[in-house]
């Protein structure tokens, strides 16, 4: 089993920064594919940025050059610095985790931009 706890959500102005933390624990090894999507209201879940098997990075068109996914392996952490954010960056984020084929997700954190 594994379990993904995130952190950081919260409300921030427009053009401001947050940074997600999403701490794994269990059977997870740095080569399982771990990740960050999100969800707004009345629209699907969508990939926001993630690590591939190999540690390369997916990110969202709508996302890139502003928000920035990184790891420690060390601590079995994946982080999600998101900065010049935008109102439509307000969603649930989720953190993902692909463990041989299983898919794991946390519980979700908010993150609102808004003046």
């Amino acid at each position: 089993q594994v379990q993904l706890v995130e952190s950081g959500g919260g409300l921030v102005q427009p053009g401001g920064s947050l940074r997600l933390s999403c701490a794994a624990s269990g059977n997870i090894f740095s080569i399982n594919p771990m990740g960050w999507y999100r969800q707004a209201p009345e629209k699907q879940r969508e990939l926001v940025a993630s690590f591939t098997s190999g540690g390369n990075t997916n990110y969202a068109d709508s996302v890139k050059g502003r928000f920035t996914i990184s790891r420690d392996s060390a601590k079995n952490t994946v982080y999600l610095q998101m900065n010049s954010l935008k109102p439509e960056d307000t969603a649930v984020y989720y953190c993902h985790a692909d463990v041989w084929n299983r898919h794991y997700w946390g519980q979700g954190t908010q993150v609102t931009v808004s003046s």
